[in-house]
């Protein structure tokens, strides 16, 4: 287990998880990413996180939005399958843990098709800001600091603007919005359980969860993602999608949690909102207004602010 930074090796949490049959490739994966400065992995994570999605905007023209979303899910399934064989995983887990990867897998799926959906009528930045409000709120329940609370009022400020500017012109598209941010609370939560022993292991653990979340998205969107099977260009652009959104940066921050404090990675989350805002502006030309601009802003200063328990406690 990583607490601050530091891998606890007497955790009871992480002797009580089986080690995977791809211990030894886990083990090279992580001996090679020791070489990796941790920046490198938390700018790639940020830049990676919202280049995909502005990319699979693109798509929208050519293909549904559910198909689009169920393409990005299965192609980082297949990567994962070739890359890990995340089965074996799935057979060396205990009862909990496969029950936590399905939970996981079903969180995945709702996650990205929500977001696509929200994607769909608004703005990437937008988007990215909101998706942030709910694990800011978690970090203030969770430490009580006066710091903590001045950065969610921050944080709620920025997505009133937001909700301001969007609320009478896309009702639906806010509540997606927000449904997605309730979602990446789940993510997040249900992230670290699968990373409790380290890494490498948690991205073996990724793929199987990410299996699962292609079989519970499909009903949604495989009928419609078939249409990219007659079509080599767009069948490589949805690959590219699911490779940039859900294979490179998820990989990024479970290599990146094990070495740096966590408090140093809740840091990289104020780097999220940014990057959705500067690949809407470079990929799709959305150019935020002034109330947009700032409300973002506003999420981003809330977001750095914000502390987690270990840096807290040491303040």
């Amino acid at each position: 287990m990583v607490r601050g930074g530091v891998r606890c090796d007497d955790s009871p949490v992480a002797d009580s998880l089986p080690r995977s049959p791809a211990a030894a490739s886990g083990g090279r994966l992580a001996l090679a990413a020791e070489r990796v400065p941790p920046p490198a992995f938390l700018v790639s994570s940020a830049v990676f996180h919202y280049l995909g999605p502005a990319c699979a905007v693109l798509l929208f023209a050519r293909l549904d939005v559910l198909g689009v979303a169920w393409l990005r899910i299965a192609s980082a399934a297949l990567v994962f399958a070739v890359w890990r064989r995340p089965w074996r995983d799935w057979r060396a887990a205990t009862p909990y843990q496969r029950r936590l990867l399905v939970a996981m897998g079903a969180v995945l799926a709702t996650m990205n098709c929500t977001f696509y959906l929200a994607l769909e009528r608004l703005p990437l930045g937008t988007v990215g800001a909101v998706e942030f409000l709910g694990p800011v709120v978690l970090a203030a329940a969770g430490v009580r600091t006066r710091r903590n609370v001045a950065a969610l009022a921050l944080v709620l400020a920025g997505v009133a603007l937001l909700t301001d500017v969007h609320l009478v012109a896309e009702p639906l598209g806010l509540a997606l919005a927000f449904g997605n941010c309730a979602l990446f609370v789940l993510y997040v939560v249900l992230g670290h359980r699968l990373a409790a022993d380290g890494g490498a292991s948690g991205v073996g653990r990724l793929g199987a969860a990410m299996l699962v979340a292609a079989v519970v998205a499909a009903p949604a969107g495989l009928a419609q993602g078939a249409a990219a099977v007659t079509s080599p260009v767009l069948l490589a652009a949805a690959f590219g999608v699911g490779v940039c959104s859900s294979v490179i940066p998820y990989v990024c921050d479970q290599l990146a949690m094990a070495r740096v404090p966590r408090a140093t990675f809740a840091l990289m989350l104020s780097l999220l909102p940014a990057t959705a805002a500067v690949m809407g502006v470079a990929v799709l030309g959305q150019v935020p207004g002034a109330a947009e601009a700032a409300g973002i802003a506003l999420v981003v200063a809330g977001v750095a602010a914000h502390r987690e328990r270990d840096a807290a406690a040491r303040a």
